[in-house]
């Protein structure tokens, strides 16, 4: 998919072509494990609720509604080919099932957070139900998380861009989220990074490497 296609301009002729159908498509799609900007066409929807040629609560809907089934549909992909697949690309990175289920267990314990909190990262918000599915958590706790997450975030996404589209250009308003979704995720590596790192150093030292 080129650049051009998923491009602002684009959307919005999307979401004004095909109104709500288009709103819940593109979050529907990016929760899948597709890399669509889902996040712009949250605050497209919402800009044109702004002005009044969208509804507000049907745009809403269609924001949850796209996350909840996307993420449910991600998950299922997680938990029924996931594994495999993460098995072969370990392979091919020379990284072995030891590690990879190390990995597992460990995102197993922070699961919940994920799933929550994932939607207001860049990418994680693609990766984290296919990585939940992976990490076999329960689907009764994956939807309640899933559905809290996916109300949250269309609500901040959708309100924000009705109330703010009025004062600033759309352009603007994206570009701004965007950047604050970019500097979370880099923060959120940092602070995962750095004591996985300061933790490997203190064993190196401990064993005299």
């Amino acid at each position: 998919m080129s650049l051009d296609l998923i491009s602002l301009e684009n959307i919005q002729e999307f979401a004004h072509q095909y109104g709500y159908w288009a709103i819940f498509l593109g979050i529907l799609l990016e929760n899948l494990g597709i890399p669509l900007p889902g996040e712009t066409v949250t605050l497209v929807g919402g800009f044109l609720a702004g002005s009044d040629e969208l509804s507000y609560w049907l745009v809403l809907t269609d924001a949850v509604a796209g996350a909840v089934i996307g993420g449910a549909c991600g998950y299922w992909i997680g938990r029924l080919g996931g594994w495999s697949f993460l098995l072969q690309v370990g392979r091919l990175f020379r990284i072995s099932e030891e590690r990879l289920l190390s990995i597992k267990e460990q995102f197993s314990q922070n699961a919940a957070k994920a799933v929550f909190f994932g939607r207001f990262f860049a990418l994680l918000r693609i990766f984290a139900a296919p990585l939940a599915g992976i990490a076999e958590m329960p689907f009764g706790k994956f939807f309640l998380y899933n559905l809290a997450g996916a109300a949250t975030w269309a609500s901040a996404m959708v309100t924000l861009a009705f109330f703010a589209g009025r004062v600033v250009s759309l352009e603007q308003l994206v570009a701004w989220v965007s950047q604050f979704a970019i500097a979370a995720l880099l923060i959120l590596v940092a602070l995962i990074a750095i004591p996985l790192w300061w933790e490997s150093r203190q064993v190196k030292r401990a064993t005299g490497e």
